[in-house]
């Protein structure tokens, strides 16, 4: 059944409760939802509003609305898109075990190429934000919410917006689980390291030594990780 909380914003409420019930399992992938008018009187919102929820959920890949036919539950790992991403991250319980090596991938992926892309567009600002680790307390929380702006200034600098679209869908988790990583000595002494290096590179306009130096310590980091989680 779903849970009913006071609305601020009906349509928005809607949205949050049926995602949450999707990921309850109330209604699983492949399932259908009930017909409008049950649906509508289960949230306590009127038809129109629900209306704009569904087609908001539609939207973002968890449900597949098809005109005279039942509202099918995606499986939103396959059919999700960005918006879905960033649902899934706020209600991080449900993840899967191998979500942050997936994650720790997609960002080898990525980090290298928004680095690079970054020094060689504007290597003062990137500077400028590296030059802060000198004065980080050795703790888990300033180091992850260190990490968080230097990979957001990056992807900002890179001159490419998706990069920072996708980084932001990570707001706020992206620092709850820095804050797991950095917890151990060796995960803080790595990162130190990555950026005196990083800064040095930026500071001599070295793009490709800047994108070599943030593969290394992106693969070391899902070492780490792996290394963590399994003691």
């Amino acid at each position: 059944m779903i849970k009913r909380t006071p609305p601020q914003r009906p349509a928005a409420y809607a949205e949050e409760a049926l995602v949450t019930a999707i990921l309850d399992g109330d209604y699983p992938p492949g399932s259908t939802l009930p017909g409008e008018r049950e649906l509508a009187a289960q949230l306590g919102v009127t038809r129109p509003t629900l209306r704009e929820a569904l087609q908001r959920l539609h939207r973002d890949g968890w449900l597949a609305i098809r005109q005279g036919k039942p509202t099918v539950v995606n499986d939103y790992w396959r059919d999700g898109g960005l918006n879905a991403l960033g649902a899934l991250v706020r209600h991080s319980s449900v993840l899967p075990e191998d979500f942050i090596p997936h994650l720790l991938e997609v960002r080898l992926a990525m980090a290298p190429a928004y680095t690079r892309a970054a020094v060689e567009r504007s290597a003062g600002e990137v500077a400028a934000a590296l030059e802060k680790y000198v004065e980080l307390a050795d703790t888990p929380e300033a180091f992850a919410a260190h990490d968080w702006r230097i990979h957001r200034t990056l992807t900002i600098a890179s001159g490419n917006p998706v990069y920072v679209l996708i980084l932001n869908g990570f707001a706020g988790f992206y620092e709850q689980m820095a804050r797991l990583y950095f917890a151990q000595p060796v995960a803080r002494s790595a990162s130190r390291a990555f950026y005196a290096d990083l800064l040095a590179a930026v500071r001599a306009g070295d793009a490709a030594g800047a994108e070599r130096i943030t593969r290394d310590i992106m693969e070391r980091s899902i070492e780490l990780w792996r290394v963590m989680r399994g003691a």
